[in-house]
């Protein structure tokens, strides 16, 4: 179904061709003030321009062309040379009545479904998840839902480190200590004393060192430790995504060592294709276009001088994995922006290499970092990063003290749901490309733009609902005689907004546009639930009924939303 900003804009630029032989882009443009109707065009202002004759009379010429009675009111020559355009009552009450028993809310699927690689998360074995860890898992799960429901084939890659030099320290002092590692948060702890030592004590270091080539020559003592470091990781990685209420699993997790034995080959594969050059005793594809600020060429080391191989390595290797093994048509990596040279250089390396296809699109989503209230990046008092669980619990406290003197349920269940959701709006809301302050008072408040805020007009509504009983599941097929009220226009035609908000969300891969229609809507939901009484005795049935299936919409859709960036939508709050 076609969008009614879409519809104008078509018949718009068949009218101006018709009237004035222009093929000018109308960019009809969703309304910024309410007085200005729903959309608008600056489409004359831009011919008179351009044929120098006067906006209204190109306004006017356009207009005795063009048929949109059908979806809205007449429209309206406004200010020096915009057209704006209201919706029709009828249209939108058809509207939600199209709507209304659709499990799609009007979101169209894609016509051309993709099997699509998504990597991210990417937590290190034997350290518990911290701040900079939380931005690639919600975004990256945001994404997730969105591509599945749109109709693609998403496979999920939590591309783990669980190899190399970390785990020589480890199983060394695993065994000095004749430890038995219980939980992720003794192994983090392990993994500490095991840093300390390997830099202080050369001895250690040493047999460190010797137990990596024993690790990579695949010694079965060593390997089963190795197995049960990454073992307990992953269970305490599970448990934090369970928390967080994300989609990933242990069945997601890829680690690094997935892709060990087939570096040599990749290795000799760029060999024989004339790829690798020898640098300073390393093997380094120089993929062209990239140079350093002297304007040399800048490498992709392959192979280190000390035989090892690095991460470009590995990451070249997933390439191939998920392309000839995964078969994807298309790789995303929800990976910070640091990150951005690296995957620009590995992408082209795999392109020139044919492991990336042309018809296969590469794609890194970047992010910015979690600030304290000082604008600097998020630390621990000892200067550390902050275990992501030491951030949600305290937003979870945060909204227990809010809830406390507001409900009668669960507070301790309640408060978990809102202090998650809170973490996960403000991460999601703030555009992905930029950095944000974590304010805890602020994040979890119940007015602005805020994740509580949008849960508390969810749970409004169902319990609006709940207490109509069965006059809201049997509330007839919208009238558009009872679309009178303003803030019933208003919250109608944010309802028709949703599948073109979840259409930008998906082209751009950027949550912040999903997240700013839902305040958007919540917003509406407000004033139409102040100014709009459902229940009351005084308002005619047709009006009630009418209202009754605006509310109906409005928590289906707002909840799909909320879904969508697996933030809960409590029933009650």
């Amino acid at each position: 179904m076609q969008s009614a900003d879409h519809v104008i804009a078509d018949r718009l630029a068949e009218a101006s061709a018709t009237s004035v032989q222009s093929t000018m882009d109308p960019e009809v443009r969703t309304a910024t003030k309410p007085e200005f109707g729903h959309f608008q065009s600056n489409l004359p202002l831009r011919l008179g321009r351009a044929l120098g004759v006067a906006p209204a009379r190109a306004a006017a010429d356009i207009l005795a062309v063009l048929d949109v009675s059908d979806i809205c009111l007449p429209p309206e020559i406004a200010g020096p040379g915009f057209l704006n355009f209201r919706l029709s009552p009828q249209y939108l009450a058809d509207y939600l009545t199209r709507i209304a028993d659709d499990p799609r809310l009007g979101v169209p699927q894609a016509l051309t479904p993709e099997r699509i690689v998504l990597d991210y998360s990417g937590p290190n074995v034997a350290k518990v998840m911290h701040v900079a860890h939380l931005r690639s898992t919600v975004i990256g799960d945001a994404l997730s839902r969105l591509l599945e429901f749109a109709g693609h084939q998403v496979i999920r890659q939590n591309h783990i480190g669980d190899w190399g030099t970390p785990f020589g320290m480890l199983i060394e002092q695993l065994r000095d200590e004749h430890a038995t590692t219980t939980d992720l948060a003794a192994l983090s702890a392990l993994y500490r004393r095991a840093r300390a030592r390997f830099d202080t004590e050369p001895e250690f270091a040493d047999r460190a060192r010797s137990r990596v080539v024993a690790l990579q020559r695949g010694d079965e003592r060593t390997r089963a430790d190795w197995r049960r470091l990454v073992e307990t990781s992953l269970d305490g990685f599970d448990d934090m995504y369970r928390h967080l209420g994300v989609a990933l699993t242990k069945a997601d997790a890829v680690g690094e060592s997935a892709y060990n034995d087939d570096l040599p080959v990749l290795a000799a594969e760029l060999d024989r294709l004339g790829l690798l050059t020898e640098s300073a005793g390393a093997g380094c594809v120089f993929p062209p276009g990239f140079r350093g600020r002297d304007g040399r060429p800048l490498p992709v080391i392959i192979r280190k001088s000390d035989g090892g191989f690095g991460y470009s390595a590995t990451d070249l290797a997933a390439i191939r994995h998920r392309v000839d093994t995964l078969h994807a048509d298309r790789l995303i990596y929800v990976v910070g922006a640091p990150q951005a040279l690296h995957f620009d250089q590995v992408f082209a390396v795999a392109r020139q290499a044919g492991w990336l296809p042309a018809e296969v699109r590469a794609e890194h989503v970047t992010f910015g970092t979690v600030l304290d209230e000082t604008g600097k990046p998020i630390k621990s008092r000892t200067g550390e990063a902050v275990p992501l669980q030491s951030l949600l619990q305290t937003a979870e406290s945060a909204a227990a003290d809010l809830l406390a003197q507001r409900s009668t349920g669960d507070v301790a269940e309640l408060a978990a749901m809102i202090g998650v959701g809170a973490v996960k709006y403000a991460d999601l809301s703030a555009g992905r490309a930029r950095d944000y302050v974590f304010a805890v008072d602020r994040l979890v408040a119940l007015d602005g733009n805020t994740g509580p805020y949008l849960q508390y007009a969810h749970a409004r509504l169902c319990s609006l609902l709940r207490r109509a009983g069965e006059a809201a599941a049997e509330s007839p097929a919208t009238s558009a005689a009872a679309l009178d009220d303003p803030a019933e226009v208003r919250l109608a035609f944010v309802l028709t907004r949703f599948p073109a908000a979840v259409t930008a969300t998906l082209e751009t891969l950027e949550p912040h546009r999903l997240c700013g229609y839902l305040y958007e809507l919540a917003t509406a939901i407000s004033t139409f639930y102040e100014r709009c009484p459902v229940l009351a005795d005084t308002v005619p049935d047709t009006v009630r009924n009418q209202r009754l299936a605006l509310c109906t919409s409005a928590e289906r859709t707002l909840k799909r939303g909320l879904d969508f960036l697996a933030i809960p939508a409590p029933g009650t709050m």
